[in-house]
């Protein structure tokens, strides 16, 4: 009687005063979904580690490295040292169409040949906030290649490097879990700098969306989450990890919904990790 939404997902629309039926979050991946999906040179993944963070990385490669052979699976071309069983969120983005997909499932086994994920959930999410960039493609090996934030240089609470990135970003990437329910990997967007940085803790703006409140019904029941900041210019991959609380009351002010403050604990970055690069496009 839930439909597609876990606990955490109908208490946030409650909170929020939004329901939705969920009609179009499927069981199996749609042909046009399928599509997209091959055809993208990177994706977005959030997985869970051992001691129940959310992790978030990047996968790159040849268009054909992400592949469903059926719509109830998609194969990753990938090294992933990730178990069978593990839960993984997954988001295709093309920022030149400004369309994006998600695939929530399983990892139904693992090896040298990559991940083969079974789909439990298959959506897309409108185009808001997505600010257009045509991509540039460096060269890169013929397989797929994952960039962990986890594997990039630590570093502690929220250093001046980190302070400078996010508050010159548009947009960053948040993986979130909600324990059994699976992990997640959403998008935020906004006008450069919508994210404040207050100390070693983050003030962010929830715009209107599908009202589907996948990542916000997550944080209802573990408030651990990880962010992922790409600079398009030069490849590199910053990921914070922290602890967020959703701010109910409406921010009307700057056309939010809402807001939620991010207390960073800690980070990664990675230099060049991606050999994507990107053009934001000029104003019309």
């Amino acid at each position: 009687m839930n439909g597609p939404f876990h606990a955490g997902e109908l208490a946030a629309q409650r909170l929020a005063g939004q329901a939705s039926a969920g009609g179009a979050i499927y069981d199996a991946m749609p042909a046009q979904h399928r599509e997209f999906f091959a055809a993208q040179p990177f994706l977005l993944m959030a997985t869970v580690a051992a001691d129940g963070w959310p992790v978030a990385g990047v996968l790159s490669g040849a268009p054909g490295f992400a592949a469903s052979p059926d719509p109830h699976t998609l194969r990753l071309a990938v090294a992933a040292e990730l178990p069978a069983g593990a839960q993984v969120g997954l988001l295709g983005l093309d920022f030149a169409t400004r369309r994006r997909n998600r695939v929530n499932g399983v990892v139904a086994a693992a090896g040298p040949q990559g991940l083969r994920i079974e789909v439990r959930q298959s959506f897309g999410n409108c185009p808001k906030h997505i600010v257009q960039r045509d991509l540039r493609a460096l060269p890169a090996g013929p397989g797929g290649v994952l960039h962990d934030g986890a594997a990039g240089q630590p570093f502690v609470g929220l250093d001046q490097e980190a302070r400078a990135v996010v508050a010159r970003a548009d947009t960053f990437f948040i993986a979130s879990s909600g324990g059994a329910h699976g992990a997640d990997m959403s998008h935020r967007g906004g006008p450069r700098g919508f994210v404040r940085v207050d100390g070693d803790s983050l003030l962010v703006p929830d715009f209107p969306g599908n009202r589907y409140f996948n990542t916000l019904g997550n944080l209802q029941l573990d408030e651990r989450a990880a962010l992922l900041f790409i600079d398009y210019a030069s490849g590199d991959l910053l990921q914070l990890r922290g602890r967020a609380t959703v701010l109910w009351p409406a921010d009307a002010a700057n056309g939010a919904e809402r807001s939620w403050r991010f207390a960073v604990e800690g980070g990664w970055r990675q230099c060049a990790a991606l050999p994507l690069r990107w053009d934001e496009r000029a104003a019309v």
